[in-house]
This record gives structure tokens, sequence and C-alpha cells, in this order.
């Protein structure tokens, strides 16, 4: 069912008709493109009912789809290189085309994607009421400056040279006030 262009395109019709990310603006682009190119496929008067804007775009694409499979094989091909032209992440993101793609490179990609780092929420918390922690601690100190004039000067010990004198400076004035 799934080898041919029409068995996957009843397949992902379902998760077509879902991704919110093909809109009625979007729609009328595929159907502009299947119109304009293919003319056999979608002719003038076929491609004016579907672009009707009184009617759902779920049931506009539903029954595009429905007429693409009545086409036949060629039809379904270009319907989904018209997808993968306009709406690239849409086309990507299909059931038949995700089960195409090799499965490990397919995880590592998603992985890679939607997961920055190997760190768990636990990590962001802890270093997030530390920082609170350190700002609190700053807020509230009664001598500000003594406290912070020698940590300068500890900061200063892995800085450059210019940097370092103008950070020793800047702590020696702190002291001197």
């Amino acid at each position: 069912m799934g080898d041919t262009f029409c068995g996957q395109l009843l397949e992902d019709g379902r998760s077509l008709g879902a991704d919110s990310r093909l809109d009625a603006e979007l729609l009328d682009k595929l159907i502009l493109q299947l119109n304009r190119i293919h003319p056999q496929i979608l002719a003038d008067k076929e491609a004016a009912r579907f672009r009707d804007v009184d009617v759902a775009t779920s049931v506009r694409l539903a029954q595009l789809l429905a007429h693409l499979q009545l086409k036949g094989e060629e039809a379904c091909k270009e319907f989904y290189r018209a997808l993968h032209l306009h709406v690239e992440e849409v086309y990507y993101s299909l059931p038949t085309r995700l089960r195409l793609r090799d499965p490990l490179a397919s995880r590592a990609a998603y992985q890679q994607r939607h997961v920055l780092n190997d760190k768990g929420p636990l990590f962001y918390l802890s270093c997030f009421s530390i920082a609170v922690g350190l700002a609190i601690f700053y807020y509230y100190s009664e001598s500000k400056v003594a406290s912070g004039s020698g940590e300068l000067g500890v900061a200063a010990l892995g800085l450059g040279r210019k940097a370092r004198e103008v950070l020793i400076w800047y702590s020696e004035e702190g002291l001197t006030k």
C-alpha cells in the first residue's frame, strides 16, 4: 500500500489534515503549483474549486488529496514535489518520509534538533538557585565595596597585564573610599 505515491498520500492524508503549518495560504500555493506546472493534473476549473475560500481548509485539502489519488500515480508524485518545494518542514515530518529515512539517522537528527544538551532540569534549577543566592548575598551584604574589592583582586590573577592593572586599581580605589 505504501510503495506507491498514491498509497503514501493515502497514509499521509491524516497527518496533512492535522498539521497546522499547512494553512489556507500554503494550500493555495500547492494548488497553483499543480495548476500552472501540470494543468493536465489540475485544470483551471478544478483549481478554482479547490481554492474556494468559503470552504474550510481541511475540507479543501481532503478533496484535493482524493482528486489527486483518482488522477493517478503521477499526480500524487507531483503533489509531493510541490509540498517539498513550498513547505519543506511539513514534507519531512510526514509519516512516510520519516519511515523512508534511516531510523538511526532520523533519531540522531531529532535529538540534535530538539535537545540542546544532555543536562537535566535539576542542573538548570541549581544554577539558577546559585545565581539568585549570590545576587541576594551581594544585595544584602553590609560592606559591598570591601567584599567586592577582594574578589576583584583575585579575579585579576588570570587576566592580562593591562586588565589586571585596571582591576587592581579599581579594587584599591574602592578600599580608600
